[in-house]
């Protein structure tokens, strides 16, 4: 476990955690959907927004900005009532993170609009791309921005990033999808991430 961090309330931070020994903590489509919901009720209590969010099997990424409380409150109520959920239908017994979560400050709107796409992209960056087009992802917010049609849980602000795109981009949504689908990202990342395939 690491020391309690100090953490800008103002601020947006990448989260990432991941799965205890590499396991796959999220390998079905009612895993997925558990994550999405524990986000859901969270919120509902502790608000939070967040400009993208990806679940891969092992591990999830968010970019995430407490409104209220800290983010070391709103991690620990994701990640344990997960954890609980996940024992239940498992029988697990144990820990199921490999550690505490990782977290860093994104300072800049350039950083964010970067973040957002090296999150988003993450299911085709795997040594074997889960997913031929990236839209079809469904457990990611990408798909969310490719088709605005398509209802947004409430902490997802789909109005930001597309006022930062750089010139020859509109600012739309479906520039932004375009924009990911564009350039490949890169970002820092929990010193352990290059133990994990996915």
């Amino acid at each position: 476990m690491t020391r309690k961090r100090d953490f800008n309330p103002h601020s947006y931070y990448h989260v990432i955690m991941r799965g205890n020994n590499r396991q796959p903590i999220f390998k079905t489509k009612e895993d997925m959907f558990e994550l999405k919901r524990t986000l859901l009720h969270v919120h509902a209590d502790y608000p939070f927004t967040m400009l993208a969010y990806c679940f891969m099997t092992n591990h999830y990424h968010l970019l995430i900005k407490p409104l209220r409380d800290p983010l070391d409150k709103i991690m620990q109520r994701i990640n344990k009532r997960y954890s609980i959920s996940y024992s239940k239908r498992y029988g697990h017994v144990g820990q199921i993170y490999q550690k505490r979560y990782f977290a860093k400050e994104v300072d800049s709107r350039l950083g964010l609009l970067t973040l957002s796409s090296y999150i988003h992209r993450n299911p085709i960056e795997t040594k074997v791309p889960m997913v031929e087009r990236l839209e079809l992802y469904p457990y990611s917010s990408f798909p969310l921005y490719a088709d605005e049609d398509k209802p947004a849980p409430p902490f997802l602000d789909r109005t930001q990033l597309r006022q930062w795109l750089p010139e020859p981009f509109d600012q739309t949504n479906t520039a932004y999808a375009v924009y990911c689908l564009s350039y490949r990202q890169s970002a820092e990342e929990d010193p352990h991430a290059k133990l994990f395939d996915v």
